[in-house]
């Protein structure tokens, strides 16, 4: 499902190798908490999904796991932004944007931004297939301005 929808946004998308379900458990246990069900699902079909022009558009486990330990641990952040352990990072821009769900409250299927420059957060799409159809459709890495 999340492949073909990929693949109707954007013929240039890449998928990854489907991430097992015991590796998938093993990934939310080293967060700390469950990966959102569409999230998921997503990564049992294709770890990561890769836009055109090579954008992350879904990251793979593995970096969503390593991203978010580092932005909810690193004290350096908590002098130069607001916090980040609200969010779960999936995803990025190509230059330095980033988008995520809000975790707060839990089961919430929105998708956000986080504008590195000012630190600010907004709401870009409903639920993870609208973000990956608005994403992927887009002239350049700058749709959700």
């Amino acid at each position: 499902m999340w492949k073909a929808a990929a693949q109707q946004a954007c013929s240039e998308t890449e998928f990854g190798v489907p991430v097992a379900p015991p590796t998938l458990r093993a990934a939310e246990r080293r967060l700390g908490r469950r990966l959102p069900a569409a999230l998921a699902d997503l990564l049992r079909e294709t770890n990561g999904i890769g836009g055109p022009y090579g954008l992350d558009t879904v990251w793979s486990l593995e970096r969503i796991v390593e991203d978010n330990l580092h932005f909810w641990s690193d004290p350096t952040f908590a002098d130069l932004y607001m916090p980040f352990e609200p969010l779960l990072f999936f995803g990025d821009n190509g230059g330095g944007d980033q988008f995520a769900f809000v975790r707060v409250p839990d089961g919430r299927p929105d998708v956000f931004v986080w504008e590195h420059e000012d630190d600010s957060r907004r709401w870009v799409a409903r639920d993870l297939r609208d973000y990956l159809d608005r994403s992927l459709t887009a002239e350049g890495d700058d749709w959700y301005r």
